[in-house]
């Protein structure tokens, strides 16, 4: 008989949790009067609020994942959900040029949901905000009628001014730390059917790649593991503008151009989009032979379009990935590494565009082209929008 939240009620369910995502659990005193062991947690999850030192300023910000909107039930263990909200938290954090310190998290859920099922989120959350170097430091717990998992996620700048959408300068150039469309490509895969590891030899034959190539765009979309440490080397860097990538490269990059009164050019030549589109064209390939029409995610994606095309279209409006993308002055690519007074480009950064001057003032700013043509400023992700 599987075990479920009704089971075992709320103080039930949080003693089964909270190691999970604090396995130290102990109060301070004598024995552990300061914090810097913890990343600068007094007090973690199990009282009525936590304790941390946090000296200088603050980065918060918060998101949610609701049941049937931005994930199935069935799409995994409950291990992936955990992951990626806490990513889609963090990469927000980094985006800032912050370090994530600290998550709350609050979760909404039905009573029949599995007790395993929370277990693994618990630890999923656990995992990720670990890997970006932060800590769960509590939250609350409510029934509800489908799974919410809301997170707010706090970060520290270490004396640095936050890295804001607002600084791109005409003659900058646009990196991306990280990758776009592949969580695109694997959420067309999901609602197609497919699940991680159960691609067959037919399929693979369509796609013409392996099957661990198809399980890694599914894998970004459940699980997307975002450059947490590429915001901060940005800042230090001497970035003007950051973002998470987090509703696809041309609205993202809208932002940036429409709150620094520019507009941007993308280069789809680059290495970087030239290797990202290769990536995509399995499933584009795939899903162009075999998707059922009604389950595409999006109206463009009904339309009758080439791999190429499709490849193209994720590559372009495909959110949720979370890569970062920074705005760096020019002197500060690689070619002037050594320059006096001008930074190289971090790791992990490639350039993928460039900022130019809004000639015509409001009239283009926030333009956004790709090689020389206008792009379409909705392709991303909008939750209201209709269709």
């Amino acid at each position: 008989m599987t075990l479920r939240c009704a089971d075992l009620g709320e103080d039930g369910l949080l003693a089964r949790i909270l190691p999970l995502v604090d396995p130290d659990r102990h109060p301070p005193g004598p024995e552990r009067p300061f914090a810097e062991a913890r990343g600068g947690v007094l007090l973690g999850p199990g009282d009525d609020a936590a304790v941390v030192r946090a000296p200088g300023d603050q980065v918060i910000t918060t998101d949610m994942l609701v049941e049937g909107r931005d994930f199935h039930r069935d799409w995994g263990d409950g291990t992936a959900l955990g992951i990626k909200a806490a990513a889609q938290n963090l990469a927000d954090v980094a985006a800032m040029g912050a370090r994530p310190t600290g998550l709350v998290v609050a979760l909404g859920l039905p009573g029949d949901v599995p007790v395993a099922f929370v277990e693994n989120l618990a630890s999923g959350l656990a995992a990720e905000a670990a890997r970006g170097g932060a800590a769960v430091l509590g939250g609350d717990l409510s029934g509800a009628g489908e799974i919410t998992v809301s997170v707010t996620a706090f970060g520290a700048l270490d004396g640095r001014p936050p890295v804001t959408r607002s600084g791109a300068r005409p003659g900058d150039l646009v990196a991306l730390a990280g990758t776009v469309g592949r969580a695109a490509a694997g959420l067309e895969l999901l609602l197609a059917g497919y699940r991680p590891g159960a691609f067959g030899e037919a399929d693979c034959g369509l796609a013409g790649a392996e099957p661990h190539a198809l399980d890694a765009l599914i894998g970004a979309q459940l699980s997307p593991r975002p450059p947490y440490l590429s915001g901060p080397e940005a800042a230090r860097a001497g970035a003007r503008a950051l973002i998470d990538a987090s509703d696809g490269l041309v609205q993202d990059l809208g932002r940036v151009a429409a709150a620094s009164g520019v507009r941007i050019e993308i280069d789809g030549s680059s290495p970087a989009l030239r290797a990202l589109t290769a990536e995509l064209l399995p499933a584009a390939r795939l899903l162009g032979t075999v998707r059922p029409e009604e389950e595409a995610a999006d109206e463009a994606a009904r339309e009758d379009a080439t791999p190429q095309e499709q490849a193209r279209r994720w590559l372009l409006g495909g959110g949720e990935d979370h890569g970062l993308l920074a705005v760096f002055p020019a002197t500060g690519t690689p070619e002037h590494a050594g320059t006096p007074g001008c930074p190289s480009l971090p790791v992990g950064f490639q350039i993928v565009g460039r900022v130019l001057a809004a000639e015509d003032g409001q009239a283009q700013a926030g333009l956004v082209s790709v090689d020389g043509v206008p792009a379409d400023p909705h392709s991303g992700f909008s939750h209201f929008r209709q269709g």
